[in-house]
């Protein structure tokens, strides 16, 4: 759900709000009790995460390395050594 920004016409009280797009409009001034609040149009704040878990580094990219490439080599290489382990036996 996100925050409105809201302003009274008759006393310029500032407020947020936070509730669902579906709801409508505030319209009651909590400060002068008067039918004057506006919603803002705002720029929104962007992707925040909050909490443990996410680092900035995460799902950066090392440079000169290519994940998939490796992945690739490193199953080669397993699946060359299963057949010589066997055929020792």
């Amino acid at each position: 759900m996100p925050t409105y920004e809201y302003v009274c016409s008759k006393c310029d009280h500032a407020m947020e709000a936070f509730h669902s797009m579906k709801d409508e409009p505030l319209k009651k001034c909590p400060s002068c009790k008067k039918a004057g609040l506006k919603r803002q149009v705002g720029g929104g704040a962007g992707l925040i995460f909050k909490g443990t878990g996410f680092y900035i580094t995460d799902y950066k990219k090392k440079s000169g390395t290519n994940p998939e490439a490796g992945a690739g080599k490193s199953s080669a290489k397993a699946s060359e050594t299963k057949p010589a382990a066997s055929a020792a036996k």
